[in-house]
């Protein structure tokens, strides 16, 4: 008897052991307003030759026209469609049946980052982008306070609004964001000269800084300090595109997907991080189509504001592609965070871990 007890418990520790997650290292990334349409179907025919989006419709057609949606697509963000893509998954390409919907009613940023990084929306408080405290407790948070994850996580984002969505004073995590500068002593020669820059470049928006400083404030943290948990928000696609500039926010899109690859080649270069470190990617809300001029706007007036996309790459994370058919939601992410990083992140309501993500 003694002897079938011992078998049988270890075959529930060998069963546990196999249940462990790869992941211990997790980067979620956020692009602002980055539309499904061009992630799946790239530029659109109605906007890249309209002269009231494009200076140089010309340029624009060279650099990401192409005969064919999967062309095109793959011109405008070659990282997505060449590695992750054939590595990870992708959802919410809604014409093959595949939807992500935000649960928030809001259709803009404030909500959209909430749902992101809580797993529930809060339309009774979170209702605009005033800067006001999160009340709620994000995944960052709650992470920060777990065993091997303490002073392990830090947020960077464009937006000057993301300390307060994060609520760094409560939550006790550090958050560059907006225009602040390298406070991270002793500064390496990259931060100093970013922070130098800073001050050097003015940004075409008010409370958004340039996406490159983001990007490098966060890579040089990185390789400071090997942090466990990382968010990182980038933000030009949405200002471009309210401004009405279609141009730029092409151009912002295949940038940041750049920004991400260098992110995803840093980690597979990286002993610490190789083949132990999960992408999950995502956006805030997505943007109108019709009438035309919608694609410049969001919020709960603008129809299909609330269609949003989300992608995976990592250990965990089987390699589907495009995956299709099936109803996703904004609030899943934080709990997908959770569970590849072991962690019994739960809140009432909230919603579940996207189960297509993780083996």
């Amino acid at each position: 008897m003694k002897t079938r007890l011992l078998i049988l418990l270890l075959g529930v520790v060998s069963l546990n052991a196999c249940a462990q997650h790869k992941t211990e290292n997790l980067f979620i990334i956020s692009l602002d307003g980055l539309r499904w349409q061009e992630l799946y179907t790239g530029a659109d025919a109605q906007l890249i030759e309209n002269k009231d989006y494009v200076d140089n419709t010309k340029e624009l057609s060279t650099l990401f026209w192409r005969e064919t949606p999967t062309e095109r697509r793959e011109v405008l963000m070659p990282f997505f469609w060449n590695t992750l893509a054939k590595e990870g998954q992708l959802l919410g390409n809604r014409e093959l049946g595949s939807l992500v919907n935000c649960t928030n009613n809001m259709w803009f940023s404030y909500p959209g980052y909430n749902e992101i990084l809580t797993g529930k929306a809060d339309d009774a408080r979170i209702n605009s982008n005033a800067k006001i405290q999160n009340p709620n407790e994000t995944i960052l948070e709650f992470a920060n306070k777990q065993e091997g994850l303490k002073g392990k996580v830090a947020a960077f984002g464009s937006w000057d609004v993301f300390p307060y969505i994060i609520n760094e004073e409560r939550s006790g995590v550090p958050v560059n964001a907006g225009f602040e500068k390298s406070t991270d002593e002793p500064l390496s020669e990259r931060e100093q000269f970013l922070n130098k820059l800073q001050d050097e470049i003015p940004s075409p928006w008010g409370g958004v800084r340039l996406d490159a400083f983001t990007h490098h404030f966060a890579m040089e943290y990185v390789k400071k300090h090997s942090p466990k948990l990382v968010y990182i928000a980038y933000g030009e696609t949405d200002d471009f595109a309210h401004d009405g500039e279609y141009d730029h926010y092409l151009k912002s899109a295949k940038q940041t997907d750049q920004f991400i690859k260098e992110i995803w080649e840093y980690i597979q270069s990286t002993p610490q991080y190789k083949d132990k470190t999960t992408l999950l990617i995502t956006t805030d809300h997505g943007r109108g189509t019709e009438p035309l001029d919608t694609w410049r706007s969001h919020g709960t007036d603008i129809t299909g504001a609330g269609e949003i996309w989300m992608a995976a790459i990592g250990p965990d994370t089987p390699a589907l592609g495009v995956v299709e058919k099936g109803q996703y939601y904004q609030n899943q992410l934080a709990a997908t965070a959770a569970k590849l990083l072991g962690l019994e992140y739960k809140i009432e309501g909230g919603g579940k871990a996207v189960e297509t993500f993780i083996k």
